[in-house]
């Protein structure tokens, strides 16, 4: 019998970060599944962790109610960020006219449904 089949259910729990402050040190865009459709990931760092994390969706009010998306890299006619969207809401809100201002910038956390951390603007 090797390691693997031997295999058992451990009982510690998942180191969870708490939602909070954190800073902005790289912004990319990334094709996500079969399709390649791109998302913006955000490379931050977390002041409970000694290591980068990401974190690619926000948390934002969207007609009076709370909705969560991913940053998703939605172009409009002229080869832009589509106004209005989840990303455009996020550079908005952090004061960023484009993607590389994001970098060393501050934006607040959440936990979104799942209990992952995602961006809050609101």
């Amino acid at each position: 019998m090797d390691e693997q089949e031997s295999l058992e259910i451990g009982t510690k729990e998942a180191t969870k970060l708490k939602p909070g402050k954190v800073k902005i040190v790289k912004a990319t865009i990334e094709p996500v599944g079969d399709k390649g459709a791109k998302k913006l990931v955000c490379e931050v760092k977390h002041p409970n962790k000694d290591e980068t994390i990401q974190i690619s969706s926000v948390k934002y009010e969207q007609k009076g109610k709370l909705a969560v998306s991913g940053l998703w890299v939605n172009r409009d006619d002229d080869k832009k960020i589509r106004k209005g969207s989840a990303l455009a809401l996020f550079l908005e809100f952090l004061e960023a006219k484009t993607l590389e201002d994001l970098k060393d910038k501050e934006a607040q956390t959440v936990e979104d449904d799942s209990g992952y951390l995602t961006f809050k603007i609101y």
